[in-house]
């Protein structure tokens, strides 16, 4: 038997583009009850709608803050759908100017939900409009300029704002104070992956073992986003090598794709690798070590650091990132120093 049993269908490009796009938009989970893992944070939300339900009124304002690929789209989607309400999808960049902000607040009809992602990079002057209308429901539109300016209020029809950051430390106080609840979205466990994972692999009529399911899990940094990516590539190296997806043929794919053990891609080992050979563990500091690797200070502050600070592989100090004992094992190279790390190497 090989994994994918709708091989077949990629003779047919038609085909296997509607089954991807139906897989997409199955994937996201429709209720909280099919949403797997952030346990509280689903049971705050349900009793959040219900709520409003019983009260027959609009939901709180919702704030969803995390890092990248935990669900916060997807909760938002999870709202509108169980307060049986239209939704609403934009975005902080798409929002430079107080008057993108008015366009979509006047255009909103009763009771929906206005989704904006990246909520924390708005313009200033849209933040501040949108304090009034998520307090009082209504806006103040300024016409004409200079002494002759006049402002006219706007009344609003109530709606319940959906705001998601992965930076919840740049949202200004008045418009964090001003959402009902937060939810805090933490990074997944292995056994709450595998069911995700178990999921994904159904959706995709792939045959894949529990060892298999496991070791994705173990490499996906938490991350449901990043399993349901990997469990894509596995597929695609069962179904092009005609094998099945078993524990021989995770470790290729993942391999071929510099997925390590830990879940290190190729700019985590890269970082890594700089910091242990050429500047003997560290200390380096983030623009020399953004240097040496090409990438943009930003990006290893941001995207690799974090992930290597969490695993335990990198310190940040005052002087500089340092690599740990661990980072050492796990490339297999001597310490610097025994006198450095003691016998933890």
């Amino acid at each position: 038997m090989t994994a994918f049993d709708g091989a077949a269908d990629i003779a047919n490009p038609e085909v296997e583009s509607d089954a991807e796009l139906a897989f997409e938009g199955a994937l996201r989970p429709k209720t909280l009850a099919e949403f797997v893992g952030q346990t509280k944070v689903r049971g705050q939300l349900e009793l959040l709608l219900k709520a409003a339900d019983l009260q027959a009124r609009t939901p709180d304002h919702i704030l969803l803050a995390g890092p990248p690929g935990l669900g916060k789209t997807t909760l938002a989607m999870i709202v509108a759908q169980e307060s049986n309400r239209p939704l609403r999808m934009s975005s902080g960049p798409a929002i430079q100017h107080a008057g993108d902000l008015a366009a979509v607040l006047s255009s909103l009809v009763p009771g929906e939900v206005l989704f904006i992602d990246e909520i924390h990079r708005m313009a200033r002057p849209a933040e501040e409009m949108l304090y009034l209308a998520m307090e009082d429901f209504r806006i103040d539109i300024m016409v004409g300029k200079g002494a002759g300016a006049t402002s006219i209020p706007l009344d609003l029809a109530p709606f319940t704002l959906v705001g998601a950051t992965t930076r919840s430390g740049l949202l200004p106080n008045p418009l964090r104070d001003r959402f009902g609840f937060t939810a805090h979205l933490e990074f997944y466990d292995d056994t709450e992956l595998e069911q995700v994972l178990g999921r994904a692999a159904r959706l995709l009529d792939l045959s894949i073992d529990r060892r298999a399911l496991a070791e994705i899990a173990g490499r996906c940094r938490g991350t449901p986003r990043i399993a349901n990516r990997l469990l894509r590539r596995v597929r695609d190296y069962a179904l092009v090598h005609g094998v099945d997806a078993d524990l021989g043929s995770v470790h290729a794919a993942l391999e071929l794709y510099d997925v390590d053990p830990l879940g290190l891609d190729r700019l985590d080992r890269a970082v890594m690798e700089i910091i242990l050979t050429r500047f003997g563990g560290g200390p380096v500091g983030l623009s020399t070590l953004a240097v040496s690797v090409g990438e943009e200070a930003e990006t290893v502050e941001s995207v690799v650091e974090p992930f290597l600070v969490r695993i335990g592989l990198l310190t940040r100090t005052p002087r500089g990132r340092v690599a740990t004992p661990a980072a050492w094992r796990h490339f297999g190279l001597p310490g610097p120093s025994q006198g450095l790390f003691g016998d933890d190497l």
